[in-house]
């Protein structure tokens, strides 16, 4: 089963590099957090600690539910469908992903980590995650996409965490989730706001913007 969400999860980080679809990349990137909570119930030993299951709960509503409801709204008052014009193209953006994968790989084999009990290939793919969401963030032009992967990376660092110290302090987890929701909730006004003043959210447009 942990192998079959693993695998599924590539496959959407890929599908990710490789989607103009701005409402399928924010399903997307709701179903990731799931996904990656779902693999941490079966993949973590101490399922013991109450507040594991606090985390992971608030986890899935918050980024698998609330954050992308909220920028479907900004979407849906953006009029915006499509990220036309990026600035890597797909078939590169998804050749890069493969790439990104197969080093993430590697470097969660290389790494010392006999002390975790934790499959090298489930750090690996959490690490590969981190690279999807940096890679949106630096190769779109549209604000909304850029969040999608400032979400993305958000995901695959909270893996990570998980993976590497599951018995972390419950006030950081949960100062962390409070920084995401801040955060993504703040974007989405500015993507509403933006489009509203200058009727796009391509952000290299903006450079336009005289005194």
């Amino acid at each position: 089963m942990l192998l079959v969400l693993l695998a599924t999860l590539v496959l959407i980080n890929l599908y990710m590099l490789g989607s103009s679809r701005l409402g399928s990349l924010i399903r997307n990137v709701g179903l990731q957090a799931i996904l990656i909570s779902s693999i941490a119930i079966l993949a973590i030993p101490d399922k013991h600690l109450w507040h594991f299951w606090v985390i992971t709960g608030l986890s899935i509503l918050i980024k698998g539910i609330l954050l992308p409801k909220l920028m479907k709204y900004a979407l849906r008052e953006s009029n915006t469908r499509r990220e036309v014009e990026p600035y890597v193209s797909y078939p590169v953006s998804i050749l890069l992903g493969l790439f990104f994968l197969g080093a993430c790989l590697w470097i969660s084999y290389i790494l010392p980590l006999e002390s975790i009990s934790i499959p090298p290939l489930t750090l690996g793919i959490a690490l590969f995650t981190i690279c999807v969401g940096i890679f949106l963030i630096v190769s779109r032009s549209k604000a909304i996409t850029q969040t999608i992967g400032y979400l993305s990376m958000e995901n695959g660092i909270y893996a990570t965490s998980l993976i590497l110290s599951f018995s972390q302090s419950f006030i950081v987890e949960m100062g962390v989730l409070l920084d995401i929701f801040v955060g993504v909730f703040v974007m989405g006004i500015l993507v509403f706001h933006i489009n509203r003043e200058f009727e796009h959210i391509d952000i290299h447009l903006l450079s336009n913007l005289k005194d």
